[in-house]
């Protein structure tokens, strides 16, 4: 029978924790912490992700009925109270937990490069978009949306090689979408997918001079002259194809240069779509086709509010509520990352599934998530005598 260690344990063997302990000592997370330390903290909440665990009470209730595992699972308080969490989660800085997340995002990016978009594009492609994530009024008054009511806004820069999230911001629910471009390092070479809202000529011209491209929906009342066509084969759904330049009061100064418009049919749906892009050299086609990739961001959206704990809060505060929304993020890319460092073929929806009722189990990991009948032997000690080999050939 194997006597390994607990599943948990084997899942966060793939943190970095040396990385894990530079992101505590640079914002001083554990200075005259005596008992509960950031990783303990860390530990609790990732559990309650992997668990879907509703409450602090939640939280204590399940770990104290294992509170002989707790050391095997990386713990080393004796006991996890619900007031000791929900202080940590209070005063432990939230950007602690976003470092570690962003450092758990370098590993993964490179482990999902060569994913296959389905289309003749070696560039990287992101889909720029936000949620509102709703909240009480009575709770969270530090995060008005509007005046009556509160909300926190996710916004997310998502890699679409893999679905990993590359930039994150939290807000309140009154920071405008378009004003994070202005927060945003723009990588050159690199396409942006943007929905109609993030429409800001002067913000998408310093995307162009950076050496960015973009591929936006454009509004119905934008102002342009058309300079010429290019024939596009309408068969596909392409009805135009053209070189513009803008002649609105304001878009006119703030972006000086030529824009390609790209007009598409979309015959399931029977809307059309009107394409404002800084990228001349790729198809027309091939546009249209980025575009519908941005409706991977939307089920990004939805996935992690239905299988992460990130719209009920165990804190009400605006520390606590960051550091819930960071850790959970970090727990999504680090199943990322076993997944393709196990090679394991199930989706990340089944993986969570799987640990949310193992984790105490001292399965392998690779044996759980792969259904690998194969059972293996509890490992021995290598360097240790045998006093009855000899006697076997006798």
């Amino acid at each position: 029978m194997y006597s390994g260690p607990l599943v948990f344990s084997q899942v966060m063997d793939h943190l970095p924790l040396h990385t894990f302990r530079r992101c505590v000592a640079r914002y001083q997370g554990e200075r005259y912490v005596k008992q509960f330390r950031c990783l303990d903290q860390y530990l609790a909440m990732a559990f309650a992700q992997l668990t879907y665990r509703e409450s602090l009470r939640d939280i204590e209730a399940c770990l104290c009925a294992q509170q002989s595992k707790l050391y095997h699972m990386g713990l080393r308080c004796t006991r996890v109270a619900r007031n000791t969490l929900s202080k940590a989660n209070e005063r432990r800085d939230w950007r602690i937990y976003a470092d570690f997340a962003h450092a758990l995002i370098r590993i993964a990016r490179p482990l999902y490069a060569d994913e296959d978009l389905g289309l003749s594009l070696d560039n990287t492609v992101y889909a720029l978009d936000a949620t509102t994530i709703d909240l009480c009024l009575s709770l969270f008054p530090w995060a008005l949306f509007p005046a009556t009511k509160s909300a926190a806004k996710l916004h997310t820069l998502l890699d679409l090689r893999g679905n990993i999230p590359t930039f994150v911001h939290i807000s309140d629910g009154k920071l405008h979408d378009v004003n994070v471009l202005d927060i945003l390092l723009p990588e050159p070479g690199a396409f942006y997918i943007m929905d109609w809202g993030y429409v800001d000529f002067r913000r998408l011209f310093t995307l162009h001079t950076a050496g960015a491209f973009f591929v936006i929906r454009a509004k119905s009342n934008t102002k342009y002259r058309r300079r010429y066509s290019q024939p596009v084969d309408k068969s596909g759904g392409v009805r135009c194809d053209q070189t513009i330049v803008l002649t609105g009061v304001d878009s006119a100064s703030t972006y000086p240069q030529p824009l390609r418009r790209v007009k598409y049919h979309d015959t399931p749906s029977g809307k059309t779509f009107n394409f404002l892009t800084n990228n001349f050299a790729i198809p027309a086609q091939t546009l249209a086709d980025l575009y519908r990739y941005r409706w991977q961001v939307e089920l990004f959206f939805k996935w992690i509010k239905q299988h992460l704990r990130i719209k009920s809060f165990f804190g009400t505060s605006e520390n606590a509520l960051k550091s819930q929304i960071w850790i959970a993020l970090s727990v999504y890319v680090l199943v990322a990352i076993i997944k393709k460092r196990l090679e394991i073929r199930a989706d990340l929806y089944t993986i969570l599934q799987i640990l949310s009722l193992t984790l105490f189990e001292r399965t392998p990991l690779i044996q759980l998530l792969t259904n690998d009948p194969h059972i293996t032997e509890a490992p021995g000690i290598p360097n240790q005598l045998n006093l009855f080999d000899n006697l076997t050939g006798q």
